[in-house]
């Protein structure tokens, strides 16, 4: 409960500062307008050439899009703004002030994901699920059954923590380097998790499913809304998503040890 109590003054302190930029607002849904418009256009055009690729069709690819939007947007809102300001562009740790982040009393990691909020990016998980839900009226809604919903919200689950473990991992890197903005190195790879990971030659499929896991992200959820996610599969993402979130909570643990203060 102390921790819920955190996270909603930190909410609330964000929140007053984007509000004082309301035209932040609209520079957003513009964006967020375009980034919806031309994902779509793209995908229907392609569509209309063939009916499958590698297996997907237009539903299918759709909700591939609306996952890849939906994960966009949950970075937007607090993982991607919280962790930069560690480790970003003038972050804290490239400044020597992570200082003042250490002495205060909370869990280090707790600190630095959940501290930074951009209400503004609730527009593109508002398109998302616009997206999500159009997919389904085209492959029918009859078809869903309570154990796809289950499957696919367990997947989604699975795909935010490997999206916050991914950006977690890269962000401690910079304690080794702090010249070089590695988690920038997401941002291109991410764009490819907008279709289907099956479309990519096999070294980049690998590259994409096992390695940096972003297609993994947002193709695995899609397969188990459309029905086509095999139980194995399930568990074996589950169980790499767990060990992954491990193994970045590790790394930002050995990463502290190295921060060179301001002072040093």
């Amino acid at each position: 409960m102390h921790h819920l109590k955190l996270i909603g003054a930190f909410l609330k302190i964000s929140s007053q500062a984007e509000l004082a930029y309301r035209v932040n607002f609209w520079i957003r849904l513009l964006h967020s307008l375009l980034n919806l418009v031309t994902g779509v256009l793209s995908l229907v055009v392609i569509f209309n050439q063939v009916e499958f690729i590698r297996g997907w069709d237009l539903p299918g690819a759709l909700a591939i899009l609306g996952v890849y939007l939906l994960l966009g947007g949950l970075r937007s809102l607090f993982i991607g703004p919280s962790l930069e300001s560690v480790a970003g562009m003038d972050g804290e740790i490239w400044t020597g002030t992570y200082d003042f982040t250490l002495l205060r009393p909370l869990d280090q990691q707790f600190l630095i994901s959940f501290r930074h909020w951009r209400i503004f990016a609730l527009v593109d998980i508002t398109m998302a699920l616009g997206v999500l839900i159009y997919a389904l009226t085209l492959l029918g809604l009859t078809h869903l059954s309570l154990s796809m919903v289950l499957s696919f919200t367990l997947t989604l689950l699975a795909a935010v923590t490997l999206l916050y473990a991914v950006l977690l991992a890269f962000s401690a890197l910079v304690f080794w380097n702090p010249g070089f903005l590695f988690t920038w190195v997401i941002n291109d790879l991410f764009q490819l998790a907008r279709y289907p990971v099956g479309l990519y030659p096999g070294w980049l499929r690998l590259v994409l499913t096992w390695i940096i896991p972003v297609g993994l992200m947002t193709t695995i959820p899609a397969q188990a809304l459309v029905g086509t996610l095999a139980p194995w599969m399930l568990v074996l993402t589950l169980a790499f998503t767990i060990g992954a979130f491990l193994l970045a909570t590790w790394l930002f643990r050995q990463g502290l040890k190295k921060y060179a203060s301001a002072s040093s």
